[in-house]
């Protein structure tokens, strides 16, 4: 499976307009690809299209909405119309509810699952003709840290999540099984800083966040331009975030006692947010929101398990050296080992020598 390079690439990105689709755009335009932006609000795709454009990339922009197959559907033939072909297919496009089980709403529940879940899905049914018409290209599909583990509050985004693992993983295999030249990847951010938690629905009585630590978006939009060249299943952004997964895996009832205790308090900030406030679950902001959040000044702004994880090159040096360097300690404490038996054999060669002496004499 070879993937074009993203100079050459076109990439249609849907959720664009902020956060880590916005940071994602960016960077695809400045490394050379044509770019179309896609997300509900035209005001934040507007100003995204004439950022690219003033720093002499090539983008254009639509707005829809992914909860409507013949949207996406118009989507992916529009890029096709325009540019010829669709290399990349990015699906980012989410909305969040912060409330308990007991407090959520049916209509808000099937409207989290619908727009996390069935729109990814949408995505993927939209690009697919147009990847193979391409002679093939990358899928990749933006989730959380959640579609593995899921947090209190939280419980309409984490099924939505869990769902989405389980459509990539299904058409990964079919695509493998027919000898498809698609890769799918499934993108596992951990908490990021963007404009997120100002659009989601909350019940908690305050503005929500995620549980520290919080990452930049540019973490994950390297990710994703990595997973646009090279076939990967999937990619965790965050060394936290794959802690905790693999916490999830060992040691299940020891996470659930954990969130317990950090997973309520860990989600809240100081600052009161009504439950009449504006979200975008059911209606849009039309607003003109950047790629980071409010969480500048104490995001991370890189991730060392990621970047090796996207730079695998550098992670089998860093094995080899390291297996070199056990086998170095090894060979020292072996050779002092058979020194030293070397040694006491000769004290107990002498110890023999004076007994046989002391005897005949």
């Amino acid at each position: 499976m070879n993937l074009r390079p993203i100079e050459e690439q076109v990439v249609v990105l849907v959720g664009a307009s902020s956060g880590i689709g916005r940071a994602a755009a960016l960077k695809f335009a400045r490394r050379g690809a044509r770019v179309v932006v896609a997300a509900r609000g035209a005001e934040g795709l507007q100003s995204l299209v004439e950022e690219i454009r003033s720093a002499g990339g090539e983008a254009v922009s639509f707005t829809c909405d992914v909860l409507h197959f013949g949207a996406i559907k118009a989507l992916a033939d529009s890029a096709a119309d325009i540019y010829g072909r669709v290399d990349t297919w990015v699906h980012l496009a989410a909305v969040s509810l912060y409330a308990t089980f007991e407090q959520t709403e049916p209509e808000e529940f099937k409207q989290v699952i619908d727009t996390n879940l069935t729109g990814q899905a949408y995505g993927a049914m939209a690009a697919l003709p147009h990847l193979r018409r391409a002679g093939g290209g990358a899928l990749i599909h933006v989730s959380s840290v959640e579609a593995r583990r899921a947090l209190p509050l939280q419980s309409a985004y984490a099924a939505s999540k869990h769902g989405m693992k389980g459509f990539i993983e299904a058409l990964r295999v079919e695509l493998l099984h027919e000898g498809a030249p698609i890769s799918v990847t499934e993108i596992m951010p951990a908490s990021i800083n963007t404009p997120f938690f100002d659009k989601a629905r909350t019940k908690m009585g305050v503005k929500p966040q995620g549980i520290p630590p919080i990452y930049q978006p540019e973490t994950v939009a390297d990710a994703i331009l990595y997973a646009a060249e090279t076939p990967v299943p999937e990619i965790v952004v965050g060394g936290a975030g794959k802690a905790f997964i693999v916490g999830e895996k060992i040691a299940p009832r020891l996470i659930d006692a954990v969130l317990a205790r950090v997973g309520f308090e860990g989600q809240r900030t100081e600052e009161p947010r009504t439950e009449d406030a504006p979200d975008n679950i059911f209606h849009t902001l039309d607003r003109d929101d950047p790629a980071e959040g409010d969480f500048s000044e104490r995001a991370l702004k890189t991730s060392a398990y990621t970047w090796l994880a996207t730079h695998p090159g550098v992670k089998r040096a860093l094995a080899v050296g390291a297996f070199g360097a056990l086998g170095v300690l090894a060979a020292r404490a072996l050779s002092g080992g058979q020194t030293g038996s070397r040694r006491e054999s000769g004290t107990q060669r002498g110890t023999r020598r004076r007994l046989r002496a002391g005897a005949r004499s």
